[in-house]
């Protein structure tokens, strides 16, 4: 009986641990002022804000970190609470979600509502509050020309949301009038339904967006867990529906949420150890991208094959079944925990190093039975001997003007005066890989026909190269 308990609840322990979130192209995350849960949830005065809750994820046990705003800011984008002084004027140089979103090769803009300018890193202006916009004091910002270009006023929103330009990461900052700090929760909850609402008419953020409402501090009476508790939403299509989740959850928890979200492994400061949110999602999760099923009764890995040579990262992709519904799958890598997911499939790109390893593909169901399968592979080091000739991305392979056939082998390299800090591939617009090395050496899959593959890289300053050629696949 013992061994069966274990067996039923190890999965649930490891996901705890190893929380995981689906993928997400856009991730939105809007700031709320200085009220506390009871005087939000249940609110009548803010009827847009419930109907979210209710129809989507509310965290019930949500916590602010200190008092009063701006180390809850900082806590949110660095992992630490840096400073309580409202009036701080210095520049942050410890690590930071720029630092961890420029590696990753993801774009992101704060949008500000009455920022006086694109770009604008001063003091207070009329209803704008610079320690409301934690951006403006990275050093990876203020002290780069082109990352300093991402801190745009609210009206740029609209705009971008219209051109289907939206970034990866948008970080919505309402003025003081409009986010509840001095204007009333009648005049917030209007702004969120007049400015935030059109999101969910956005086709390319029905696909996988989140977008997540908090508080970042309660009123200042209430220093429980430090900053009092406050209303946590969490809405988009892949959010469970009518969900209230219980967990006790502070600002590093939403911190590692959002890289996790974003596809990155990586977190600063506290969030590195806290638990992502991931009990909040789980609705109409899309399956993964290239159409691995399990053939019959337990664990189907379709990527990598039996004894291949593959380069880093590696990508795999697994699907389980049973009599029963799939709780959990992981990868073991050496016998040590890579990935977990609650789902019945997987695909996803692990950094492995060079070398023969053992890989374990290992899934339960719901009464706690178990099902295993294992691969033996070898990861070569280095990008095929592909250098770059000059400043910018070489691509050595695919040859342009040549036809290949699926999956189609990558192999670019990258270079500036500055370290390249990532690269991406997209194909026909859509991002397919990413690494955050200055080479790479993958195979994607891709159908037949005609398409348009561009193999971009940025280097520390947040300067961009491009690569862009017509690939014809067999």
């Amino acid at each position: 009986m013992k061994k069966f308990l274990f067996a039923l609840l190890f999965p649930v322990f490891a996901l705890l641990v190893n929380a995981q979130v689906p993928s997400s192209s856009h991730v939105v995350v809007v700031l709320e002022e200085n009220h506390s849960y009871s005087s939000v949830i249940g609110n009548s005065a803010m009827p847009y804000l419930n109907r979210l809750a209710s129809q989507n994820a509310l965290a019930t046990q949500y916590f602010g970190n200190t008092h009063p705003s701006i180390g809850n800011y900082f806590m949110l984008t660095t992992g630490q609470i840096i400073t309580n002084d409202d009036s701080f004027s210095g520049t942050v140089n410890v690590d930071n979600i720029v630092r961890h979103l420029l590696t990753a090769g993801k774009t992101w803009k704060s949008y500000a509502e009455s920022l006086p300018s694109v770009g604008y890193t001063g003091g207070d202006s009329g209803a704008y509050l610079r320690h409301h916009n934690p951006f403006s004091y990275f050093s990876d910002v203020v002290n780069s020309s082109v990352q300093k270009l991402n801190l745009v006023p609210f009206s740029q929103f609209a705009a971008d949301l219209n051109n289907n330009q939206l970034p990866e990461f948008s970080f919505v900052i309402p003025n003081v009038n409009d986010d509840a700090h001095n204007g009333t929760l009648q005049q917030a909850d209007s702004w969120l339904q007049q400015q935030i609402a059109p999101l969910f008419s956005n086709a390319a953020f029905q696909k996988d967006g989140i977008l997540i409402i908090v508080f970042d501090e309660g009123v200042s009476t209430d220093t429980t867990s430090g900053g009092g508790h406050v209303a946590a939403v969490v809405a988009g299509p892949l959010v469970k529906k009518g969900f209230q989740t219980s967990t006790h959850y502070q600002h590093q928890n939403l911190l590692r949420t959002v890289l996790n979200a974003l596809g990155i492994s990586s977190d600063p400061g506290a969030a590195a150890g806290a638990m992502a949110m991931a009990d909040m999602f789980g609705g109409n999760t899309p399956p993964p991208p290239g159409g691995c099923a399990a053939s019959n009764t337990g664990v189907t890995i379709c990527s990598p094959g039996a004894g291949s040579t593959d380069s880093s990262p590696v990508n795999f992709q697994a699907a389980a079944r049973s009599g029963n519904p799939i709780t959990a799958m992981q990868i073991y890598v050496d016998n040590g925990l890579a990935f977990a997911t609650s789902a019945s499939s997987l695909n996803t790109n692990l950094a492995i190093a060079p070398g023969g390893h053992n890989i374990v593909v290992q899934a339960w169901d719901s009464t706690g039975a178990i099902f295993k399968s294992a691969v033996g592979i070898t990861v070569g080091s280095g990008a095929g001997g592909c250098s770059a000739s000059g400043t910018g991305v070489t691509v050595c392979s695919p040859t342009p003007g040549t036809s290949s056939g699926s999956p189609v082998h990558f192999v670019a390299a990258a270079k500036s005066s500055a370290p390249i800090t990532a690269m991406r591939i997209y194909v026909d617009g859509v991002s397919q890989f990413v690494t955050s090395s200055s080479s790479l050496d993958t195979n994607i899959s891709i159908p037949a026909g005609s398409h348009l593959a561009v193999v971009q890289a940025w280097d520390s300053t947040g300067a961009v190269f491009k690569n862009s050629q017509t690939i014809n696949v067999n």
